[in-house]
């Protein structure tokens, strides 16, 4: 079930009825810009507000203590990747949850394994990667990605890049704070809810920009960069066929299950297994759109690191598949 279907009925309608755009070039980068605004403004509104019922009232320094100081041996980032599975999001959708996360205090390494995870390993891998590729070829990918993201996190964890996050996305609100403002006494439900929807606006309100910028491009992308322009680019058979399939994925932005007839038809046309999966993990997980909203909660620093170890995982998936098949 697509929780989303109703967005892209709206998109359809906006598009072709109300705007009566003919041209398909057109027609799809616009189809594309109105489906993903709402989507992603919507996330942003639910998921932000959560977080901040979340961080009101949870222990949140607690948890954040109990993951930084204790030995997990990997499970904590284990954890974070399998959440990053079943949520159904693309990599832009993705990042309000991350924000959450974020801001909630979690160590920021846990919360890269499940921004890498979370468009990487998903439900187009777990479902429809069996009827295209096999049941061999779908366990090892998502076996591989969720271990790119656990490892991923673990190299952003070490690197200890805490500072470089925006400090507006570390401020929350928590019960005692609250309370103390209100002059010790007990806050009635109704300003609770004031509280919450003003802590969560904030951030939405903050990024939202970033998300119009980021999401106007990726439309562009979607709707003039011909699908030839990349059959062609990758279909020879070099050892720097991977980096650049990975290279040529960053600009694009799709979700998972858009792009998986993309690789589909390139393995048709003889591009390597490994070289095509590199080409979609890349286009899934690192876009333009991704950037310059996760530009906004932090500095260049912490991600150009995101991208590089990110981008490298993808390389290792894309080798190591072409080696296997």
């Amino acid at each position: 079930m697509d929780i989303f279907k109703p967005i892209q009925i709206f998109a359809d309608v906006v598009t072709y009825n109300w705007l009566e755009i003919t041209d398909v070039y057109w027609g799809s980068a616009v189809n594309f810009f109105v489906y993903d605004i709402i989507k992603i403004g919507l996330l942003l509104l639910v998921i932000n507000y959560v977080m901040a019922i979340t961080r009101y009232y949870f222990p949140i320094e607690k948890v954040r203590d109990i993951l930084a100081r204790r030995k997990w041996y990997g499970l904590d980032y284990l954890l974070a990747a399998l959440l990053g599975v079943i949520t159904p999001f693309c990599s832009c959708s993705s990042i309000p949850l991350f924000i959450g996360f974020v801001s909630a205090g979690i160590p920021l390494g846990v919360t890269f394994a499940f921004l890498i995870a979370s468009p990487l390993v998903n439900e187009a891998s777990l479902f429809i990667f069996p009827t295209i590729f096999g049941l061999k070829m779908t366990i090892t990918y998502n076996i591989i990605g969720i271990i790119i993201a656990m490892l991923g996190g673990m190299i952003i964890g070490r690197l200890k890049m805490d500072k470089h996050v925006n400090p507006e996305f570390l401020k929350f609100k928590s019960k005692k704070d609250a309370e103390k403002e209100n002059g010790g006494k007990v806050i009635a439900f109704r300003k609770k809810i004031s509280y919450w929807w003003k802590d969560g606006m904030r951030i939405s309100i903050s990024i939202f920009p970033y998300v119009l910028i980021g999401v106007g491009v990726g439309a562009l992308i979607h709707g003039f960069v011909p699908k030839s322009f990349v059959e062609n680019s990758l279909a020879l058979r070099q050892w720097w066929s991977v980096p650049m399939a990975t290279i040529l994925g960053i600009p694009l932005y799709a979700n998972s299950i858009s792009v998986i007839p993309i690789v589909e038809a390139l393995t048709n046309k003889g591009v390597p297994l490994g070289t095509a999966i590199a080409f979609m993990t890349a286009t899934v997980t690192l876009s333009i759109p991704s950037v310059l909203i996760l530009k906004k909660m932090m500095n260049w620093q912490l991600l150009l690191a995101f991208l590089s170890v990110t981008s490298i995982g993808i390389m290792i998936i894309g080798y190591v598949f072409n080696w296997l098949y």
